[in-house]
């Protein structure tokens, strides 16, 4: 016992974030933080052109109806996010639900993906990778007709949770949104 030695609590406390520090990317130590309810909505459009929008329109794509897949791929993609982007925490998702609209004048779909969770830290990441499943899906099941498509616009809309509380994207919502916030 005469060996004991007896070590600060704040020494003790910081131990590993020095022996670490130095490595040139790590993981956010979320350890210490509350759970908090999280929620995320993030937005995408791809292009296809008048010829895949209407036999999407009609449902008579080649490979089956892009939509519905991309619907399912979006759950897909929000599950597996911190297995695609190494830093992100892997997170207990509590809800998920993805909205496509199609859009006549410019010939796009427009992707939606919510995603919600009582976590240490946000689902942001989890509703962008949803929308970029999704329109991969749909590029996926569309390039067969027309390889000439453009994915565009992706981006977080509203995040609710943690200490910053809610946030909305400063360049403005869809007018669906407008009247809620």
């Amino acid at each position: 016992m005469e060996n004991l030695k007896v070590i600060n609590e704040e020494k003790l406390k910081d131990w590993a974030r020095e022996i670490f520090k130095k490595n040139s990317f790590n993981m956010i130590d979320v350890s210490s933080k509350k759970e908090t309810f999280r929620r995320a909505l993030a937005s995408g459009k791809i292009y296809v052109g008048k010829e895949v929008f209407n036999l999407i329109k009609n449902k008579e794509m080649p490979k089956g109806d892009p939509i519905t897949l991309a619907e399912v791929s979006a759950v897909l993609g929000v599950k597996k996010t911190s297995e695609l982007i190494p830093l992100c925490h892997p997170l207990p998702i509590d809800h998920t639900a993805t909205k496509i609209i199609m859009h006549d004048e410019d010939a796009s779909l427009e992707v939606f993906c919510v995603v919600s969770a009582v976590a240490k830290t946000g689902v942001e990441m989890e509703a962008i990778m949803g929308v970029n499943t999704a329109l991969i899906t749909i590029y996926d099941l569309s390039k067969i007709v027309n390889p000439h498509l453009r994915i565009d616009n992706i981006k977080l809309l509203i995040k609710e949770g943690g200490k910053s509380g809610l946030w909305t994207n400063p360049d403005g919502l869809p007018k669906f949104l407008k009247d809620i916030f």
